[in-house]
């Protein structure tokens, strides 16, 4: 059986065709898109937070918020619970996520700070 064959002009013809489709100058980046709503920045003694509990990919996670404070401020208080609890976690928006199964100790960690919760 024989390979098919193909002219050597349909790539020539593919090539224009995809080149005729980069008009572009170079690359573009999109910037990100920011919440068109400005954040309400609140004290400590006014938020009302939320400690939950998610498994990912088996594994325990505690998340708590939603915080209402500026983003480095935020980043300042992670930073600082994450080494009173001893353990790794990040910020995202505005909720904090911690790993392991930590939220009795979240919350006297953020009462202390005069933090509310719900329920």
């Amino acid at each position: 059986m024989k390979p098919l064959e193909r002219p050597m002009a349909d790539k020539k013809v593919l090539f224009r065709l995809g080149s005729a489709l980069d008009n572009d100058d170079g690359w573009k980046f999109e910037e990100e898109k920011s919440s068109s709503k400005p954040v309400e920045i609140k004290t400590p003694s006014k938020h009302l937070l939320v400690l939950k509990m998610e498994k990912r990919q088996g594994k325990p996670v505690s998340i708590v918020g939603p915080f209402f404070l500026e983003k480095e401020a935020l980043i300042t208080l992670c930073s600082l619970v994450k080494k009173k609890l001893g353990s790794g976690g990040t910020c995202k928006a505005e909720w904090m996520e911690f790993q392991g199964e930590c939220r009795e100790k979240l919350k006297t960690i953020l009462e202390a700070l005069e933090y509310r919760f719900k329920g």
